[in-house]
């Protein structure tokens, strides 16, 4: 057994706005490591990603942590790697780089559309279920209405430009990507470098959380 103080802190950064319940599933032996969760804040009036990022590591309060990013989460805790010293960065559904990017979002980028998507009506949207057809879509939507909780508007606004002008040209050294074979966000084609899953989708975190229990505490250790 680790003494106390070889305990590794792992911290976690869901992703684009979902609440941090998303590990709900995830579970790492506690004599080895202690797991930390990371809300998002609501950025400040024209906040950079630089300027949001360091207000996010600030919650970081043990050196060598570890640093678990889903999705737009493994954006920013990239980001967040730049202000404070880790023992390790572990993106999961994300991207490492604008080129690993899909070419829809590109665009978006490209010619600002974004700024045109509609996030004050998904912010308004309280019962996901209604708009569900069939009984699968009926439990995907139950389960984005449970684990998608940040519905402010600045916040939605602010996080869909930080993604798609994301401006990160190379992969920082020694992330280690985790990716899903199926995720329909990030297609793999356009992903380098990464442990690949079968089958997993964008939100593996949840539904595979069994080969995370299982895969992630050697992964951090290695």
């Amino acid at each position: 057994m680790l003494r106390k103080e070889e305990v590794i802190h792992v911290y976690f950064v869901p992703g684009m706005a979902a609440d941090v319940s998303i590990f709900e599933f995830i579970r790492l032996p506690e004599d080895r490591f202690t797991m930390h969760m990371i809300p998002w804040k609501i950025p400040e009036k024209k906040e950079t990603m630089e300027a949001y990022a360091r207000r996010m590591s600030a919650a970081i309060k043990h050196p060598n942590s570890v640093l678990v990013g889903v999705s737009f989460g493994g954006i920013m805790v990239q980001e967040m790697s730049k202000y404070v010293p880790l023992k390790k960065v572990i993106i999961i559904s994300s991207v490492k780089s604008k080129h690993e990017l899909p070419a829809r979002m590109r665009f978006l980028a490209k010619t600002k559309a974004y700024k045109l998507m509609p996030t004050g009506v998904v912010s308004k949207i309280d019962n996901w279920e209604k708009l569900a057809f069939g009984e699968f879509a009926k439990k995907r939507a139950a389960m984005y209405q449970k684990y998608l909780s940040v519905s402010d508007k600045t916040y939605l606004d602010w996080a869909i430009e930080q993604i798609v002008c994301w401006n990160q040209e190379q992969s920082m050294e020694g992330v280690v990507h985790i990716h899903g074979d199926k995720d329909i966000v990030f297609p793999i084609e356009h992903i380098e470098e990464c442990i690949t899953i079968e089958n997993g989708t964008h939100v593996m975190i949840i539904n595979r959380a069994r080969w995370f229990n299982t895969y992630l505490p050697e992964i951090i250790d290695n």
